[in-house]
């Protein structure tokens, strides 16, 4: 991508007194290039997936917040450690999805 001057540099404004000098603000820049392409893992996917069914299960997590509140609640590092490598595999084996 190429960065340089803008074609139209600034767009007057109202001034906002009589006399007053006109204010400029810088043009918008241009739209990125249709070649842009972005990939999401499939934890991504999975995720923005789920954000939009608008599942929730507020008993669950009633008992968490309640586990947590209380000092109960149980953390497994090893299921913690389980996903993060599973997930620095996908990343690094440069699956997207």
């Amino acid at each position: 991508m190429k960065i340089g001057p803008l074609q139209n540099p600034a767009v007057p404004l109202k001034a906002e007194a009589p006399g007053a000098k006109p204010v400029t603000t810088p043009a918008l820049p241009p739209q990125a290039e249709a070649s842009a392409k972005v990939a999401l893992s499939s934890t991504a996917t999975q995720l923005a997936g789920a954000a939009g069914d608008g599942s929730f299960d507020g008993a669950k997590v009633g008992a968490i917040s309640h586990a947590i509140h209380s000092g109960t609640y149980k953390i497994n590092p090893e299921a913690i450690a389980d996903k993060l490598m599973a997930n620095a595999k996908e990343l690094l084996s440069g699956k997207a999805g």
